[in-house]
């Protein structure tokens, strides 16, 4: 694609050294440029890539999209306010925006969208239609599928764009659904792209460390429903403390559903019952039409998360039946409340957040036994917003009989001093219900003498990740293999 071309609907400030050369990819990192690319000099919390423009061109770029001119250079500069927002719009426009030609659907929310956006691609499936999945475990093209990484729960631009023209015209698949995450929306990550539906799972505390407050949280949230158009749809949690202002945010003209288990909404749940085979409740459509579902997956959020899945169905128009069949197949999410031994019963789930481990930990109380305990081994992430930290212990101590704090991923922080932070959070450190063990190994390790068969066991905070990040170093650990490991040998 020519730079005249590329640039064509692109705002710029100014265009320097102008000649209208061969573009022939975009890159953002110095390191993988390669010869035809333009550079884009994104601006980050750590890095300016103004600084290795030269390094680019040393790679092979013969353009750069940057924020200010850079000195020494004489190939051509096309000077932008933002490289950060157009670096999407440069991407689209090269990829020939591709998700004009898809049934795109944005699912968003704090938890939950990693399992909402695998529920609506078995109900594709079972619908007898191809589609596609984005989101934090990598994209995959069929529910069968291998992942492939993607980076990022959203990934950049360019990657995100190559992805979806791939999707469309080498896989010949038309619908794909996507996790969509406040950083992505922020940082307008998918900026051109053209959802034909969005659905909002709940919002709590989370990012805050980026977002700096709730408020600013819940905006970037809600770019995702103020781009949608006439006749496209959202689906609300309207539950959640948010839904009632994300609804208040959906242009004129887009249809709007809701989903819920204590308001009144489209699509509801009553009669819930949990047990260790699942749930079961009564599904009500606009408060008349009524369906007994049978769930392979347990908990008050798999409960949203079903809800969540049958409502885009049918905004979408998919036959209920054909949805409840393919929801009531599924037996979860690798990482998502995943069970990995029966006896004690052990959990591994990605809760990392207040709401997160709430919930989690609710779930698991509902079918741990009269005389067993409910046992809770977590962590909290360096790096991260340190606030909820000593959330976190509280909810834990509240929750559950016994409590290992440890390490999740320090990153460059003290794994020390982000436990202390934990431990402020707790009415009392009673030996004989908290132990603090830093390393996540031997934490995980603790368990084999600390849970009795009866036992419910719940690791949380890294789920379906196989690494650990260090300050120095990143190592491989699944908190599923280590679990495993450790009661090798156990009635499982």
């Amino acid at each position: 694609m020519k730079l005249d071309e590329l640039i064509e609907y692109l705002k710029y400030d100014d265009l320097i050294n102008f000649k209208n050369i061969e573009i022939s990819g975009i890159s953002y990192n110095s390191n993988t440029t390669k010869k035809g690319d333009i550079f884009v000099c994104l601006v980050g919390e750590h890095t300016d890539g103004h600084e290795y423009a030269q390094m680019a061109i040393e790679k092979g770029a013969v353009a750069i999209l940057a924020e200010h001119k850079v000195d020494n250079i004489k190939i051509p500069q096309v000077i932008v306010d933002s490289t950060r927002h157009k670096i999407a719009d440069i991407a689209d426009r090269f990829y020939s925006n591709p998700s004009k030609g898809l049934n795109l659907i944005g699912v968003t929310g704090t938890n939950g969208k990693t399992t909402v956006t695998h529920l609506i691609q078995k109900i594709f499936e079972e619908n007898n239609q191809k589609c596609a999945l984005i989101g934090t475990l990598g994209y995959k093209l069929s529910s069968t599928g291998e992942y492939r990484d993607a980076k990022h729960t959203t990934p950049q631009a360019p990657e995100l764009q190559a992805t979806l023209r791939m999707i469309k015209d080498v896989e010949k698949i038309d619908n794909v659904v996507m996790e969509v995450s406040s950083h992505a929306l922020d940082q307008n990550r998918v900026g051109g792209c053209r959802f034909n539906g969005a659905v909002f799972t709940n919002l709590t505390q989370d990012h805050l460390d980026y977002h700096i407050t709730m408020e600013n949280y819940f905006k970037a949230k809600a770019l995702l429903f103020q781009r949608l158009d006439e006749g496209d749809f959202g689906v609300i949690n309207i539950d959640d403390e948010y839904g009632e202002r994300f609804l208040s945010v959906i242009p004129e003209g887009v249809n709007k559903f809701t989903y819920g288990v204590k308001k009144d909404a489209d699509v509801m749940a009553k009669d819930i019952h949990f047990s260790l085979n699942g749930a079961e409740f009564k599904l009500l459509i606009n408060g008349k039409d009524e369906y007994s579902v049978n769930l392979h997956m347990n908990g008050m959020f798999s409960v949203y998360n079903v809800l969540a899945a049958l409502t885009a169905a049918i905004a979408m128009g998919i036959d209920i039946k054909v949805a409840l069949k393919a929801l009531q197949n599924v037996h979860g999410v690798a990482g998502r409340f995943e069970v990995v031994n029966k006896k004690p019963l052990v959990i591994v789930d990605y809760a990392h957040t207040p709401d997160g481990l709430e919930n989690v930990l609710k779930s698991a109380r509902e079918i741990t036994p009269a005389d067993g305990k409910l046992i809770c081994l977590f962590g909290c992430g360096g790096d991260r917003d340190a606030t909820k930290r000593p959330k976190m212990g509280a909810i834990a101590q509240e929750l559950a009989d016994k409590i290992i704090i440890t390490s999740d991923n320090p990153r460059s922080e003290d794994p020390q001093q982000i436990i202390t932070d934990i431990i402020a959070g707790l009415k009392s450190v009673d030996p004989e219900i908290v132990t603090v063990e830093p390393d996540r190994g031997e934490a995980i390790a603790l368990l084999k003498t600390l849970a009795d068969n009866n036992d419910v066991v719940v690791i949380a905070g890294k789920g379906h990740e196989d690494y650990q990040i260090l300050k120095d170093k990143t190592i491989h650990f699944d908190d599923r293999e280590q679990a495993r490991k450790v009661f090798e040998g156990s009635v499982i």
